[in-house]
């Protein structure tokens, strides 16, 4: 498949949210603590340079909230291999790394987040993976058709525009 691809990436704003990323420097952060195996596959072996994500908030208002995209493809998480840190897992070493990240620059924030209930009316999205019952996967695919929609949804609701 050609580039650029299209992806959302699931954080609990607790953790880390669209403003954590907005205020990283360069607006740039690396997308750790990944510990799903198809989620690291993505990251691993599918997820390039240039790629588009949207930034979806999986708690208390579920909601897209904002665009980033990839600037650096996957490489071993080096939180894995930190004692210290909460993602730690033994298992992954400098020599076999098990997890992997990716870095990626917020682009947008959406004045108002497209909530879930929101996507769930919109006919051109019900197939997304995000909808999906049953679905929790934090790094999923999204064609290219659904990130356009996402987008129209963002600039043309008078209340949902695009911060620059």
């Amino acid at each position: 498949m050609g580039r650029p691809r299209h992806w959302l990436f699931k954080s609990d704003p607790e953790e880390f949210s669209v403003e954590d990323l907005k205020a990283a420097p360069g607006r740039t952060a690396c997308w750790d603590g990944v510990r799903n195996y198809q989620a690291r596959n993505f990251l691993r072996e599918e997820i390039g340079e240039g790629d588009r994500v949207l930034f979806y908030h999986s708690r208390r208002r579920p909601s897209i909230v904002g665009v980033a995209r990839v600037v650096r493809a996957g490489y071993p998480d080096h939180t894995a291999m930190d004692p210290q840190n909460p993602h730690f897992d033994p298992r992954s070493t400098p020599e076999n790394p098990l997890w992997y990240m990716v870095d990626i620059r917020l682009e947008a924030v959406f004045k108002e987040p497209l909530p879930l209930s929101l996507l769930r009316t919109i006919p051109e999205l019900k197939t997304m993976a995000l909808l999906r019952k049953g679905n929790r996967l934090s790094v999923q695919p999204v064609t290219p058709k659904e990130f356009e929609m996402i987008l129209l949804l963002a600039r043309n609701t008078p209340e949902r525009t695009v911060e620059r």
